[in-house]
């Protein structure tokens, strides 16, 4: 699958993150072109304050692979990571991440704080790719909007 293909699928994770209480973020992790792991934003992240999709699909990995250096995956996510979520892939080794909307396009709230991930990321000893789709941000926004609308 192409990594097109991939940022699609994590919008439709985010769409399944909502359907069961969670947040409208989704994410996969790729590994020689195959999905080894998904995450979603569920309801659980509501008692713990790292449950992101992100982390979600990293652990996954982790355990599916039975590994904690991912140097041979790539990320993708519905949404721009946090801090939090592009450190634990820094931690984990993850050489690239691909996303669809970016934080410019939410509220604040969605983000703790005012931190640029591209300017954290160059302070890191190592750099981890960081890629926008912006093609595929309005896609991406509609599930967030959605979720934003009263019920």
């Amino acid at each position: 699958m192409s990594d097109r293909e991939m940022v699609k699928r994590a919008i439709e994770l985010s769409k399944e993150s909502i359907a069961i209480g969670g947040y409208p973020v989704g994410s996969v992790v790729v590994q020689d072109g195959k999905i080894v792991s998904t995450g979603l934003s569920d309801g659980k992240q509501l008692c713990d304050p790292t449950g992101h999709a992100e982390i979600s699909a990293i652990r996954a990995a982790g355990k599916k692979l039975k590994k904690r250096n991912l140097d041979d995956v790539v990320l993708y996510s519905s949404l721009e990571p946090c801090v939090m979520c592009l450190m634990s892939s820094h931690w984990a080794y993850i050489p690239k991440i691909i996303f669809a909307c970016s934080r410019d396009k939410v509220s604040s709230g969605y983000y703790e704080g005012d931190h640029n991930i591209f300017d954290l990321n160059k302070k890191n000893r190592r750099e981890i790719e960081l890629v926008h789709f912006k093609d595929l941000e309005n896609e991406a926004l509609k599930v967030i909007t959605q979720w934003e609308k009263p019920q």
